[in-house]
Formats: structure tokens, sequence, C-alpha cells
């Protein structure tokens, strides 16, 4: 088995990322080893990894803090529209190597930390994932924020700072095992803390009404402190913010009860203050009714809100005074983009502001609302959209549950006077569920105060509009948008597909980084055997690279000649990896969810062992998916599994990454494959299975999984293995609640596309014995992946919903004096 090119080879060949400038590396050694210095305590001579990673870190800060301070004093200067991206979940990964590519400073940083006898790729692997978020939401508000920074907007990403984000997974026995993700524990070099913009946050308390309107009085105060974080755009020396809120208690928090006598329980209560901050909600699509979430999505709504209208305010760089006292144009200097609905009290939260505070009349107020919030939705599963119950509104946020029975009575008004004795269509559209308990539908909330909804591919914001939301796009069908995924190329390509980049680069220039439909003219080397060869030698070399870690990180040898075929998804039965399991049979985060993980990990244990297939076939469950890891792992894919229920799965960003890296697509007609589709051809991906209308016609008719037990004799004796103890004689009956789930109460019709799935992997395996075809159909794919970057998703987002317009002005550096 040929060795996989080693980092210093790999720094010999030419690359997009520019040759070192000597004076760059001179400086950036000199710096370095200033840090490293600082970072010694003086009874300590012996650096460690760790230390030379913190000195790295601080050397690339320095370059970041001068744009960064200066392009805040530009946008000060100019005085733009702000745009807010509000979000409960940033899952940005490691921030060194992007920040180094941003900065065009990764060749300069290779070699001299070369010359120091480092190596850059190991100092790399010691910084922590910053895994704040669940999965695909949180990586799109990564790359939002990327691409945000990339066309110059003035933008702001504003979360939690969580202090223990996504759990980390390990597998014991098969069994998926969580452990607390401590990722601050050797501290953040990437975040400053600005404790001098502190804002109260209140909770619980009651309402006075009062001859000057209505007083939330009597409230529980908890302190945000601000944590931000620098994002670089790509080589424009734009810098923009991240701004995470962390909990504190006051310091007078619970002491009244002092007089008491208990002081030290009064200090440590301090924790029920802070545990707002301290953990990231693990649910991905299932909603979960419990306080301390509705706390967080107060929390970072009540703080962010009153640091937009500080800044709108006090529009001067420095000022801390007011100079607009005026609301009027509010709308025309902010934006805020609520994503998804856990920011959803963004609506009645500026509301109360606009109206108890700053004393507008309700129609102005809301006006203003309606025209600064726009929703984005993600999901059209009815289990994971969020319904929060009235009476815990009534204890934590009163004066805000007065707010929306206030919104949902005028909204009901004008929908009874446009469509009068309606009376099912008022039940259906109202923002309070008539249930026991009674609960606010928030994603009613966010369509009614937004002034655009958007969802995120064409096939899911049709659904929105036809379904999900359907009432309300009968009344104003203006609102509703499409805006179709994208990632970053700068991350998904650049960063961890180099080899991949610099062909490309060779043949079409590097202007596809900024701009990626430029990827189309690799069409005209589609017959271009030398490029071919090229492209399938990239390939190859990923995947040596890949199951080199494979063989160090989990103890498990794989052909690199064979077919890389990935699924990486978060477990839920909606994306079906119990048809990837069944397949794999065939071939020879809730109770389901950890069932499914142990049945993959077991079909492994018999699989890998087999004497006929073992060395044919191999099935690895890779443990702790993370950021970091999907960097190594996307490259090397052969085959990319998007294999959810048609209509299920709104968008997917995986499928775009795998596209961009080379990987063919075998999938259902959903999500963002159908455009993926329409732009690489419907040929050049493994299109199987229901559509949408198929799946709501098995639905009228009603799904019988037996039938399709009974009349394929491969499914069915696949399932008696499942359900027999086969793949766990230990405990044979393990799986059958599977079994019986796959037979009795299968919502996804896993059975029903079970028959074309498999015959769609057979033409994926006579495609892959073909290698020159193959890679022809790769090159179509990766020319096809242009509309999937997010500097184009973002470009009409600035344009269609906030009202601005990107730029190509290159901020001077810090080092050039401003004009």
């Amino acid at each position: 088995m040929a060795t996989p090119l080693t980092d210093q080879e790999r720094r010999k060949q030419i690359s997009v990322r520019g040759i070192a400038g000597l004076g760059d590396v001179a400086e950036i050694k000199k710096s370095f080893n200033r840090h490293l210095h600082f970072t010694l305590v003086k009874d300590r001579n012996v650096a460690t990894p760790r230390d030379y990673y913190f000195a790295l870190a601080h050397t690339v800060r320095d370059h970041l803090v001068g744009r960064w301070i200066r392009t805040q004093q530009y946008y000060y200067e100019k005085d733009p529209k702000r745009i807010h991206y509000l979000s409960l979940e940033f899952y940005m990964g490691r921030t060194l190597q992007n920040t180094m590519i941003n900065l065009g400073l990764q060749n300069a940083c290779d070699e001299a930390i070369y010359q120091l006898g480092l190596d850059l790729e190991e100092l790399e692997d010691i910084e922590e994932d910053a895994g704040l978020g669940n999965g695909g939401l949180g990586r799109l508000a990564a790359c939002f924020l990327d691409s945000m920074a990339t066309l110059g907007l003035a933008a702001y990403g504003y979360g939690i700072r969580y202090e223990f984000g996504i759990f980390n997974q390990k597998i014991s026995s098969g069994w998926q095992v969580e452990e607390a993700d401590d990722w601050l524990r050797y501290g953040n070099p990437w975040e400053k803390a600005r404790p001098e913009y502190m804002l109260p946050v209140h909770f619980y308390g009651r309402v006075e009404h009062t001859s000057n309107g209505a007083k939330w009085v009597d409230t529980q105060v908890v302190l945000a402190m601000p944590y931000d974080t620098p994002v670089p755009g790509y080589k424009n020396n734009t810098v923009n913010t991240m701004r995470l809120w962390s909990a504190k208690a006051p310091n007078d928090f619970n002491l009244q009860e002092f007089n008491v006598g208990d002081y030290i329980q009064a200090v440590l209560d301090r924790n029920l203050a802070e545990n707002i901050s301290r953990v990231l909600y693990p649910n991905d699509n299932f909603f979960e009714g419990k306080e301390l979430r509705l706390k967080q999505e107060y929390f970072v709504v009540a703080a962010t809100l009153q640091d937009i209208i500080r800044r709108f305010k006090s529009s001067k760089f420095g000022c801390r005074d007011p100079v607009r006292t005026s609301f009027e144009t509010f709308p025309d200097k902010v934006a805020i983009q609520l994503n998804d609905t856990h920011p959803a009290l963004a609506i009645p939260e500026l509301m109360r502001i606009l109206v108890d505070v700053e004393k507008l009349d309700w129609d102005k107020a809301w006006d203003v609302t309606v025209q600064t919030c726009a929703y984005t939705n993600h999901t059209v599963l009815p289990e994971a959209l969020e319904r929060w119950p009235v009476h815990m509104f009534e204890k934590l946020l009163p004066r805000h549950l007065q707010i929306i029975f206030e919104i949902n009575r005028r909204h009901l008004e004008r929908v009874a006077a446009m469509y009068p004795g309606e009376l099912d269509r008022l039940r259906r559209m109202s923002l309070i569920e008539e249930c026991d308990p009674k609960r606010i539908n928030m994603a009613h909330l966010c369509v009614v105060g937004s002034h655009a909804v958007n969802g995120v591919a064409r096939i899911h914001s049709d659904i929105v509009k036809n379904t999900v939301f359907k009432d309300f796009y009968d009344i104003e069908p203006e609102k509703f948008q499409n805006k179709t995924n994208g990632i970053t190329p700068r991350r998904w390509l650049l960063l961890c597909n180099p080899g991949l980049a610099d062909i490309i680069a060779e043949k079409i220039g590097e202007g596809f980084l900024t701009d990626l439909s430029q990827l189309k003219k690799l069409l005209n080397f589609i017959n271009n055997d030398a490029f071919i060869r090229d492209v399938a030698k990239v390939k190859q070399e990923n995947k040596l690279k890949f199951a080199a870690y494979l063989e160090k990180e989990y103890h498990v040898k794989i052909n690199p000649e064979s077919i890389f075929d990935i699924q990486v998804k978060r477990i839920h039965e909606y994306k079906r990896q119990l048809l990837n399991c069944l397949h794999i049979i065939a071939a020879p985060g809730y109770h389901m969810a950890k069932l499914i993980i142990k049945l993959i990990t077991s079909v492994g244990q018999v699989v890998n062992n087999d004497p006929v297939v073992g060395d044919r076939l191999k099935v690895i469950f890779l443990e702790n998916y993370r950021v970091s890891l999907a960097e190594k792992v996307i490259p090397a894919a052969d085959l990319s599994e998007q294999i959810s229920t048609a209509g299920t799965e709104a968008s997917g960003t995986g499928n775009m990454k795998f596209m961009l890296n080379g990987a063919l697509t075998i999938g259902t007609m959903d999500g963002a494959n159908v455009e993926m589709a329409e732009e690489a051809g419907e040929e050049n991906l493994f299109i199987f299975g229901m559509k949408v209308e198929d799946v709501e016609a098995l639905d009228k008719k009603g799904y019988n999984a037996k039938e399709y037990y009974k009349r394929n004799a491969e499914l069915r004796q696949v399932i008696d293995q499942i359900g027999s103890g086969y793949f766990n004689p230990k405990e044979p009956g393990l799986f059958k609640d599977v079994v019986n789930m796959l037979l009795n109460h299968d919502r996804f019709k896993v059975f029903a596309d079970y028959e074309a799935y498999i015959k769609c992997q057979d033409k994926v395996s006579e495609l892959f014995k073909n290698p020159k075809e193959w890679t022809k159909t790769v090159i179509r794919n990766i020319a096809g992946s242009g509309k999937f970057s997010s500097d184009r998703t973002i470009t009409e987002y600035a344009r269609e919903i906030w009202g601005v317009e990107p730029s190509d002005v290159k901020i001077p550096p810090p080092n050039e004096p401003r004009p």
C-alpha cells in the first residue's frame, strides 16, 4: 500500500495558498518566539506541544486584531445597515487553520513552524473543536458568518457561550456513552471577554399597569457577559464579530438570604443563574419543553436586543451617548435574522422595549418589529416545532405573555375580517394552541412577526408554503421566499482538500474561491486525460491518508482501493441510517437512536470478522463525529449517502460538502439533492426511491410495511436475521424494538424504498469498476457544485431580505495608512 504524502512533501508542491514571503516567515518566527516566552512560566523551561499551539494561535491573532479594530471603525464611519444573525447554535470547529487561510498566512506560518523544527498539522490537531451546535443548523450559521465577512457585510453573529458544547460521543460495547465536552478547559485564544458591555437580563416577577404604561417589576436579574470572537473574511481585511453571551450572577444575587444567616448557601446559589449558559441542549429535530431551555432562548435575545439598540443609538465609534432618538429609521439600519424558532422571543422582546421603554404606540412599534425581523424555517417535522406551555411563560416571562396575547388578538381579528365565520381557520392560525395545557406556537409567532419567511431548499420552501404554513401563505404570499443553503468553499475545499483546490486552480485560476460558479469551467476538461488522472490521484491520496488515520485511531485496516461509502448524519429515523444498515446486511439521541447505533456496531462486529467478506467489506462507526473529523472524512469519500424519506430533510449541507470534494451522491429527491441533480445532471447522481408526491400517495393509501416484508425474500431474510439475534447472540432480543418499529410504526417508510436502494447500489458498484468513467462523473459533479456556496446564499439574503448590497471593498490592512 502506497503511503500518503507528508506535510513537508506537500509543502514542496505549488499551492493556491501562495508562496511564503521570507519577510513574513521571519516576522512570524519572531512573534512566535515572543509569545512562547510569555507563555512559559519562569519555573518551567520545557515547552509542551500545547504551549507551541498557543504561541502560534496568539501570533496569528496578532494579525487579526488590527484588522478587527479597523473594520469596526470603518462600519462606524460608513454607518451601513447592520445584519444580526441570531442563533442558539454556532458549530465553528477549529479556528487556527481557517484564520491562517483567510488572512493569506498559511504558507508563511507553515514555513516558519517548519524552520523552528515543529509540525504545523500536529499543532493544529491540539486545538479543541468549538462544538456549540448539534449539526446542520449550527454549522450553517458558521458558514454564513464566513460568507458575510467575505462579502464585506457589517454583520454580527449572536449566540450563547456554552461552557459545554455538544457531548463527546464514546462507543462502549457498541453503545453510545456521552461525555461532557469541556472545550474551554485550556482556555480559548480566539475570544475576548468584554465586561464593559455586560448587560442585565430579567426573569420572573410580575407586571404592573400604571398610567405611564406597563412595568415589569420584582424580577430576578442575571448578567450577560459578552465574549467576542473575530470572524475574518477571505483576503479582504474585513473582520466581523461573533458575540456569545455567558451568564453571570450579580454580586447581590440571593444575598438578601444572608440576613437570615445563610451566606454560604446564597453564594452557592449563584450557580442557578450561571447554569443558563452551562450546556448546549443536544436535541436535534426534537422539541422538549424544559424551563432552562426557554431561559437560554430569552437570555440570548434580551442581551442581544439591548446591544443592538445601544449600537443603533450611539452610532459613532467609541461613543456611548445616544445620537439617534427616533426609531423611524431602525429597520433601515438594523436587520435581525432568526435562525429557526429558537430566537423567536426577539419579536415580543423588541415590542416590549419599543412600547414599554421607548414609549412608541403599538402600531408603530409593530411596524418597526416586522420590518426588522426575518425568520428561517429549518424543519417540517411536527415533533421538532417549538410549542411552549403558557403556564411556563406566565411564571418566567409574564410581560411577554401579555404581548404575545395582544399580537395574537390583533392577528386573529385581521384573519376573521378576511375570512368571516371560518372558525377552523382561526384555530389553525392562532399563536395559542387551545390544548391542555395551552401552548404558544413559536413558528406562528415568527411568521406573523417577520417581513420575510424562508425555507432552505426549493423543495422545502414549497412544502412550507403548501402545507406547514399554507394558511399564512394564502394571506401574505409575498412574505415567503426560498434561500437554498450553501457551504463556505474556504473551509470545505481549500482548508480540508488543498490537493483538489490546487489542481482546480491550475486549470481555471483561483477566482472560484470567492465565486464558486466558476467551477463550471471544469467541464472544458471533462475529456482531458491528464486532469482525469489528477482528480483520481488526489482522491486516492485522500483515501490513503484517511485509511492511515483509521488504522492509527481505530485499529481498523481498510483497503484504500475499495469504495468509501459514507453516511454522515445525526442519528434520526427520518435520515434512515437503517436503510443503509439493511443494505450492508444484504450485501453480506433517544432510545431508537441509541439502538440504531448499537445495531450498526453489532453488524460491523459480524461483518468485519467474517472470514469470507471481512476483507472485502468493512463497517466502521466513527465515534464523536465533529467538524475537525469531517474535514478528514469528506475529502476521502467516494459515495455520499443522502437517503432521507422524500419531504423530511429540509436541505442538508453535508450533501454539498461531499459533492464539492468529489464524492458521488446516492440519494432520494429530497432537500437540496433535487437542486444538486439539476445542477450536475440527474444522470450524474444515483437517484432512487419515492418522490414527495409518492410519499403523500402512500400516506393516503396507508403504508403497510408487512406487504414489502412478505414480497421481498432478501428483505425478509435481513429483518429475520436482525430479529433472531444473529447480530447479538448473547442478547438475542436486543433489536426486537427496531424490528417492531420497522414492521409496525415506521413513519419514514424504510421498506418502501429498500428495493430501489439496493438496485441503485448495484449501479454504483458497476460504475466504480470503470475508474475513468467514475472520475468523469466526479468532475461533472464538482463542476455542478458552484450554486452551493454560502456566498451565493448570503448574497440572496442580503439583496432579497436584508436590503443590503455585498461589497468587494478591501479595507486597508493595519500597516497601511487609511485613505
